[in-house]
């Protein structure tokens, strides 16, 4: 009976007539059994036979019939429920990511690289039904993954992520930005989004940042830009030891948050300010929350009627008491 749920459970309220029908049967039970009077009963021999000891419990068959038929009433079943989900408008996601040494000051834990991968690849896991690419950039940008619907490429993409002088060192953001565009111009979906992450400000590259965000306009695409890094100065990377290793020193934090918030409102997205790993992670939140998918969900039951058994053994119950009541205990007195 594992799983069992029942249609009409308010049938169950009759097992309170229960306690009456016993008390009712307890009543009439002299009335149940053909009685002879007679002056004095001494000179018989009391003995009672097993079948004469099992007749008052006749009525006991009659009491566990009822119970099931209440049972059998209250409609147990089974139900097994198949899911099918159905995307009906995804959205295309890509995350341009700055790459510069400056990504690995020690403001967020353990650097703000590492943070970022951390969040950002919880953000993926939390989408699986859209589709989702990955730009980088530093003083130039290219694609690491291309929108794909493939999470696990996408989260081993992020993974991967880290500072290896691939790149040439700088903040080029409309590059960033351009190449993340061409990511999702020919996008069909119903939404098309950019996150631009960056802890400086624009100093390098071709494209200017409000250039490439004017062309994401064009293209329909909204742009959500984050800054981060701690307000003031942070620990950053200023020179490489013999050794291999960064040296770091305090410096000042310098982020172009009017550049920001310019690209975000130009493209009605919004611009965000991450200075701290909780931050970070409440602002991935909120454009989770922003950035909803309409999923189809179609659910199939099937259910098993398990009544019919129940009734089955209450008129089994009930059909022995009719047969012992018309055989065996006919002629008892």
């Amino acid at each position: 009976m594992e799983k069992v749920n029942f249609l009409n459970p308010e049938f169950f309220w009759l097992f309170l007539l229960m306690p009456f029908a016993i008390a009712w049967l307890y009543w009439k039970r002299t009335e149940q059994t053909a009685t002879l009077k007679i002056s004095s009963v001494a000179g018989f021999k009391k003995s009672k036979s097993v079948l004469a000891t099992l007749k008052p419990y006749l009525p006991v068959l009659r009491l566990l019939s009822l119970s099931f038929l209440i049972v059998a009433l209250a409609r147990p079943r089974t139900v097994d429920i198949s899911n099918q989900t159905k995307t009906t408008k995804g959205i295309d996601i890509v995350m341009a990511i700055d790459l510069s040494s400056s990504m690995l000051a020690k403001d967020l834990k353990p650097n703000r690289m590492e943070a970022l991968k951390e969040v950002a690849t919880k953000f993926v896991e939390n989408r699986p039904n859209d589709r989702i690419g990955i730009v980088v950039y530093a003083g130039e940008a290219y694609t690491k993954t291309p929108v794909t619907s493939d999470n696990a490429i996408v989260e081993e993409a992020i993974k991967s992520i880290k500072f290896d002088n691939v790149l040439q060192d700088g903040t080029a953001i409309g590059m960033g930005l351009s190449t993340a565009v061409n990511r999702l111009k020919d996008s069909k979906a119903k939404s098309k989004v950019i996150i631009l992450l960056t802890d400086g400000v624009n100093n390098a590259g071709f494209i200017e940042p409000e250039t490439a965000s004017q062309i994401a306009k064009e293209f329909g695409i909204k742009v959500y830009t984050v800054g981060i890094g701690s307000n003031g100065t942070a620990e950053f990377p200023y020179a490489v030891a013999p050794n291999g290793d960064f040296l770091y020193k305090m410096m000042k934090v310098e982020i172009d948050e009017q550049l920001m918030k310019n690209i975000a409102t130009n493209t009605n997205g919004k611009y965000f300010r991450a200075n701290s790993n909780s931050k970070l992670e409440s602002i991935y939140n909120e454009i989770n929350k922003l950035e909803t998918t309409e999923i189809e969900e179609l659910k199939f039951y099937d259910f098993d009627e398990k009544f019919r058994i129940f009734v089955m053994i209450a008129g089994f119950l009930l059909l022995i008491e009719m047969v012992l009541k018309n055989t065996i205990f006919k002629s008892f007195i």
